[in-house]
């Protein structure tokens, strides 16, 4: 059940997890208040308080992450979160596709569209992710063929698909690390284990989709050709349009 709310672009499977137990939701007509309970979303008529569930507009959100939020939507010590750049949006329930830790920037999607978000988190898939990563120091081409060849961390094997030196000062160094996987502070822990200090890591592409010039803070909806051009990646189908999207609606609404 809490699966189909957030299919349907309802809310959190956590916010569904209360509605269901406080036994505000009904399905073919009769109260259910067991989460578990299995639905057929394509036929079983599902309620809340009354009103029949419907898909909502696919929505597909870019934001420029600033440094200092965290990557939720509902913080247990109070810290500021993405979803704080997010309000006065006139948007369905959107969740962030992976996530950018507290000291990281960049470039952070939101959709409502769980199976491409599945997606696009599969490293299966290869769909790349770009960071732009300053040093301290300066790494030789050693510690590069590391990064692309694997690093053991915390018993994990730790590998970027690609790295190249950006550019080089007296004191620090910029990196340019492409990933497809994701797992938890991958870039940072890789750099510990070398020796080197993280002193900024900025996420500047996901795919075809780009940071460019997105202020830090802003936000703006993907265009269709954008939309495609991720579901190719993920070997979904293509062809979504506006009217499947809403983007072109939710835009006059910013």
């Amino acid at each position: 059940m809490q699966r189909a709310f957030s299919k349907l672009g309802i809310c959190s499977r956590k916010q569904a997890e209360a509605f269901i137990l406080e036994g505000r939701v009904r399905v073919n007509g009769k109260v259910v208040t067991a989460v578990d309970t299995w639905v057929e979303m394509n036929s079983d008529r599902i309620e809340l308080d009354g009103a029949v569930l419907k898909a909502r507009a696919k929505i597909y959100l870019a934001l420029n992450k600033p440094r200092g939020l965290v990557t939720t939507r509902d913080d247990p010590e109070g810290r500021d979160t993405v979803f704080d750049c997010l309000e006065g949006l006139d948007l369905p329930f959107v969740a962030p596709i992976g996530r950018l830790d507290k000291a990281s920037e960049g470039l952070l999607l939101f959709t409502n569209d769980t199976q491409l978000a599945q997606r696009l988190l599969d490293p299966d898939k290869d769909v790349r992710k770009i960071y732009h990563v300053q040093v301290s120091g300066e790494p030789g081409e050693a510690e590069l063929v590391r990064m692309t060849a694997g690093i053991e961390a915390d018993g994990q094997l730790l590998t970027a698909a690609a790295v190249r030196l950006l550019r080089s000062g007296e004191k620090t160094a910029w990196l340019e690390v492409a990933l497809t996987e994701g797992k938890n502070r991958q870039i940072r822990r890789m750099l510990e284990a070398l020796g080197l200090e993280c002193l900024r890591l900025v996420r500047v592409s996901i795919g075809d989709i780009v940071l460019g010039d997105l202020a830090k803070g802003a936000t703006r909806f993907l265009s269709d050709d954008e939309v495609r051009s991720l579901r190719r990646s993920t070997g979904l189908r293509a062809d979504v349009g506006a009217e499947e999207t809403g983007s072109a609606r939710a835009r006059k609404t910013i």
